[in-house]
């Protein structure tokens, strides 16, 4: 078996590290994103503007206004002057946020009695609008609490929030983890889905069908580069999450490799049913666009899973980047042990024997 199968992964390795092409489709995505994704993909909302229009002249109007310009979220105050310009301060996306603070503010704040500041948040940007409405809105209650308690007054009861596995809301805690899945799928998919693409274009198909390789033998000799791919490019994310951003990392990295290799099992079954159905090499990279962008979509990372119509919901148990995902969060931020990793492996091996059953068929079928 094993001097049968070992000279054709040798020569599909070859392959890929001697064309430029090749080689580019491997280094040049991990590369990119580990570079672009910690500091582009941020949950945190920096550098916007916030529009004022102030018609206090009293001192806690002031206060006000000078914690909010220490905000890292507002480096700039847009102030305005006149209803007008309040209202166009949003409307021409020259602010995120517009703030009107009425003219009795410190008087009625003085006197203890309840006051009132509009804010109108730019619906555009929802997202963000919202993220950066909760930072104003801790801000103006921070300064209620302390005029409170400086007045002897019982600061009314609040809610504290305490976020676990992530305590400080590090976005690079929520990005790498979830990078690590993301590169394994784009490296394990291009591998297999432009193999037996690109022995047909280069005419080499024929000569693998007629040496003393079965198409099962076939099959396997193209899984097991990309699940080394995978493996390799993972481990490459993973370290640089660990050594050079400083993501924890509370799990077994023996969990985490025999997880990494199940999914990419379960990509190469994809990729292959992708190639064995494609004739040419652009043909298969077009069928991994159309596959990796539903699979993002589906697996929880842009938005949660539960939030989907039930159908969707469904349809996302044949994702394996949904289940992957669960598992190297649990891995690097929850302490996840085997006992909570195995409920998301058995859908990766139910997924890879399929993948590789339907693979195998239309592979029989196209080389009769």
């Amino acid at each position: 078996m094993f001097d049968r199968l070992v000279p054709l992964v040798i020569k599909e390795v070859q392959l890929l590290l001697r064309d430029p092409q090749s080689r580019a489709l491997l280094i040049m995505p991990v590369i990119l994103q580990l570079v672009l994704f910690p500091f582009a993909a941020t949950l945190e909302v920096r550098n916007a503007t916030l529009a004022v229009y102030n018609q206090d002249a009293g001192a806690v109007s002031v206060e006000l206004l000078e914690r909010l310009s220490r905000a890292a979220a507002f480096p700039r105050l847009l102030m305005v002057h006149s209803q007008a310009q309040y209202g166009a301060a949003i409307d021409s996306q020259d602010a995120l946020i517009a703030l009107q603070i009425p003219a009795d503010f410190s008087r009625r704040v003085e006197s203890n009695q309840g006051a009132v500041i509009q804010a109108v948040l730019d619906g555009r940007k929802s997202n963000s609008s919202q993220i950066a409405y909760s930072y104003i809105a801790s801000v103006v209650s921070d300064l209620a609490a302390e005029r409170a308690t400086a007045r002897g007054q019982v600061v009314p009861s609040t809610l504290v929030v305490r976020n676990r596995y992530n305590p400080n809301l590090v976005y690079h805690w929520f990005i790498l983890p979830s990078l690590v899945a993301i590169i394994t799928t784009l490296g394990s998919l291009v591998v297999t889905a432009l193999s037996v693409a690109r022995e047909r274009e280069q005419g080499t198909f024929e000569q693998l069908l007629v040496s003393p390789l079965t198409a099962g033998y076939i099959m396997v000799g193209k899984a097991i580069p990309a699940a080394i791919v995978a493996l390799t490019q993972g481990s490459i994310i993973a370290a640089a999450a660990i050594w050079v951003f400083g993501v924890p990392f509370t799990g077994s990295a023996v969990t985490l490799y025999f997880s990494m290799l199940v999914y990419a099992l379960s990509l190469a079954g994809f990729g292959l049913l992708i190639s064995s159905v494609c004739s040419t090499q652009q043909q298969a990279f077009l069928g991994v666009f159309a596959f990796v962008v539903p699979a993002v979509m589906l697996s929880g990372y842009i938005a949660p899973v539960e939030n989907m119509p039930p159908f969707l919901r469904m349809l996302s148990y044949a994702d394996p980047l949904r289940h992957f995902i669960v598992i190297v969060k649990g891995l690097f931020l929850k302490s996840y042990d085997f006992s909570l990793v195995w409920p998301n492996l058995v859908p990766l091996f139910v997924i890879a024997v399929i993948t590789m059953t339907l693979a195998y068929i239309v592979f029989r079928r196209r080389s009769g």
